[in-house]
């Protein structure tokens, strides 16, 4: 009588963590892309160190109305030195807001910047793009991803969201900025200088990116 045998059974891997497997795979075969990724995520991390204190933000006692359009325009710059990182992040809150409740926009924008990613800035320059059978170019491809980025953001309905949506955010801000009193802020050489949430970006976290890009043109 012969024994039986079992035969082990493994469980096929989930859509989900097959994505994220792609996702990871994808990012650590490619090392510019790994180290944009590294170096945007320490600097928006070192950003965020200088975020201020939201209930400054919304102290009721601190607000007043302007006494000119000087006046005003004066807060509003001293405001944004002091909240930049606050102001960036609400700005970005609204846009974000807005996509999400458009999910055709929000899946375009993401496309779009996959495409830019993946078919161009971070392309390795010896893997060609083939679509079709035809293979293209670093100057064709560089076109066609410019045109249809002209073509998404001024001929669709994305754009003028976008557009709404920053215009929406920087009025907020310009409200906040003009009746917030700034009397009360301690504004430091940093924050005189303009250090803050896009200067924390240096040059040496796009640096390879550009130069791909100038490389590849």
């Amino acid at each position: 009588m012969s024994s039986s045998q079992t035969l082990p059974i493994s469980d096929p891997p989930s859509s989900s963590s097959t994505g994220n497997a792609t996702w990871s795979s994808a990012i650590t075969a490619n090392p510019a892309l790994r180290s944009f990724i590294s170096r945007l995520t320490d600097s928006t991390r070192r950003a965020f160190t200088r975020r201020r204190p939201w209930y400054e933000l919304i102290d009721r006692t601190a607000f007043s109305k302007p006494e000119s359009l000087t006046d005003a325009t004066s807060r509003i710059r001293k405001n944004f030195n002091y909240f930049r990182v606050n102001y960036m992040t609400l700005l970005t809150a609204v846009i974000a807001f807005s996509l999400i409740s458009h999910p055709f926009s929000l899946l375009t924008i993401v496309l779009l910047l996959g495409a830019w990613l993946f078919l161009y800035l971070f392309r390795p320059s010896d893997q060609p793009v083939v679509i079709g059978g035809r293979t293209f170019s670093d100057r064709e491809m560089l076109g066609i991803l410019v045109l249809l980025t002209i073509f998404v953001v001024f001929l669709t309905s994305v754009g003028s969201l976008l557009m709404s949506a920053a215009l929406i955010g920087a009025g907020i801000v310009c409200v906040h900025g003009a009746f917030r009193d700034p009397e009360d802020l301690f504004l430091d050489d940093q924050d005189m200088a303009g250090t803050g949430l896009f200067s924390s970006f240096s040059g040496a976290t796009t640096s390879a990116a550009v130069a791909d890009v100038m490389a590849r043109v």
